[in-house]
């Protein structure tokens, strides 16, 4: 790793007294928006009997949330480095807070659905700004710390998420239980909010008069483009997809028009909504690449096990929460020393980080073919430790090693890129998982519930994603070792 100028504050300026509160602030807001996946996922069979959703639904209810984030992350990094990370950091939490009001209280699963869509797209303006803020405050050793921290966040939500979800299902009545899941939200949400204008640094000075160049053509390419390409993927999981393939194609040729579009933007003296010139930044493309096709990997293992376990197991959303939680665990411990190694072993540390995950996630593949009984979960365990530990390896190190050389006036950009693509990568390994996943009651016609899930399959798609993702790393790993670049 290196310590670009460009990425560093003004020399001589003192780093910022506040920056280690205003990081807890951030991580507040980082817990709160990845809590809410987690506690979903273990809610999904309530929120099914509870307002009558269907296969698709829940997937909307997972995918759409990523779906809605990734639209809105790469605008609300831009915006956010022109007009100040805390305004448009603010402004996210109170957007979460409200839609997330409105999810607890939908009565169908048609409103259901779109106030996630809201509640995705007001994570999606919030998360840009705690990547953008890290780089802003931190430096050298202190910044690689700073994203473990925010890895091990990451962890801890994960782990607390199926608990308190199943806790809550557990103590009251599920058809109304589920609805608490987002209720929750609410208190961290005002907490947030309050701290944030306590602790982050307060916006720039900006010239009066001056116009912020939010490139609106750029938005709307984009926004169409990510659309394009995730919809009917996201759709795929229905058995008979109502949105064509070649929407999916449109979508690309959005995207190529935005890249084209950019390039004559910035030519014409413009501030982009995307500067390409991130793409040349050492580390960049390799680390976003690596973090797209992981998300898309690792997260379908909790779509898959906490349904499972609860349809085909009759596991109670207590004990479903539980049996994920190993994995969660091994995260969040692993996060916060993976800040601290990766100024040292670099991609060498997430290479090793996803073989881990790979052997773990073989083993849980393994362990749920042969011993799918009433005590899968104890038998899980280990295995999911096991991948765990590597994930923590390979997130925020992943971060850390992609963001090294971004100058901090472009930060909460290049942190929306990375974001976008872990949300596409979501979205569509959700829609690939759950697409086989629900196969078998596709083929045979049975109910959600049915015998014809099939959790093996699931898992095996799993990990090739988790496969192709390390062999992504391996070959960044080999082209740094060529030129002779920390690995």
């Amino acid at each position: 790793m290196t310590d670009d100028p460009a990425a560093r504050p003004p020399a001589g300026e003192p780093p910022d007294p506040r920056r280690w509160k205003a990081l807890w602030v951030c991580l507040v807001a980082g817990f709160m928006t990845l809590l809410d996946v987690s506690i979903v996922n273990v809610a999904l069979p309530s929120i099914q009997s509870g307002v009558g959703a269907t296969p698709s639904d829940l997937q909307w209810v997972v995918s759409g949330y990523a779906l809605a984030f990734g639209l809105t992350l790469v605008p609300s990094g831009r915006i956010g480095d022109a007009l100040g990370r805390r305004t448009v950091f603010v402004v996210g939490v109170v957007l979460f807070g409200l839609s997330s009001l409105a999810c607890g209280l939908a009565p169908s699963a048609g409103l259901l659905v779109v106030a996630r869509l809201v509640q995705g797209a007001a994570g999606g303006v919030l998360n840009p700004q705690v990547s953008g803020l890290i780089q802003q405050l931190f430096r050298g050793a202190e910044r690689g710390r700073a994203f473990g921290l925010l890895g091990a966040s990451i962890g801890i939500s994960t782990a607390v998420g199926p608990v308190v979800g199943g806790v809550l299902l557990d103590a009251l009545d599920p058809d109304a239980g589920w609805r608490w899941i987002f209720f929750v939200n609410l208190p961290v949400a005002a907490a947030a909010v309050v701290l944030a204008m306590h602790w982050l640094p307060d916006p720039p000075a900006r010239a009066r008069g001056r116009r912020i160049d939010v490139d609106p053509v750029g938005v709307l390419l984009l926004g169409a483009g990510v659309l394009g390409i995730l919809l009917p993927v996201v759709e795929s999981g229905r058995g008979g997809s109502t949105v064509p393939w070649w929407v999916g194609l449109v979508g690309a040729g959005f995207v190529a028009a935005f890249l084209a579009w950019e390039r004559r933007y910035t030519d014409r003296g413009r501030e982009p909504l995307v500067d390409l010139s991130l793409f040349g930044v050492r580390g960049y493309p390799s680390g976003a690449t690596v973090g797209t096709i992981y998300f898309g990997g690792f997260t379908g293992i909790f779509f898959v096990l906490t349904i499972h376990v609860q349809q085909q197991l009759h596991y109670s959303p207590l004990l479903a929460g539980l049996t994920v939680t190993p994995f969660a665990l091994g995260s969040a411990v692993t996060s916060a020393l993976g800040g601290r190694l990766v100024s040292r072993y670099g991609r060498l540390l997430v290479t090793t980080g996803l073989i881990i995950v790979l052997v773990g996630v073989v083993a849980v593949d393994v362990t749920v073919t042969a011993a799918d009984g009433p005590d899968l979960g104890w038998w899980l365990a280990a295995p999911l430790l096991v991948a765990g530990v590597g994930s923590g390896l390979v997130i925020s190190p992943n971060i850390t090693l992609a963001v090294d050389g971004v100058p901090v006036d472009r930060a909460g950009t290049a942190g929306g890129l990375l974001q976008t693509g872990q949300r596409i990568g979501t979205a569509m390994g959700i829609a690939l998982v759950g697409a086989v996943f629900y196969a078998g009651v596709t083929a045979t016609g049975s109910g959600a519930t049915g015998s014809g899930l099939d959790p093996g399959d699931a898992l095996k798609v799993c990990a090739v994603l988790v496969t192709v993702a390390l062999a992504a790393s391996l070959v960044d790993l080999r082209n740094r070792r060529r030129t002779r670049q920390p690995t």
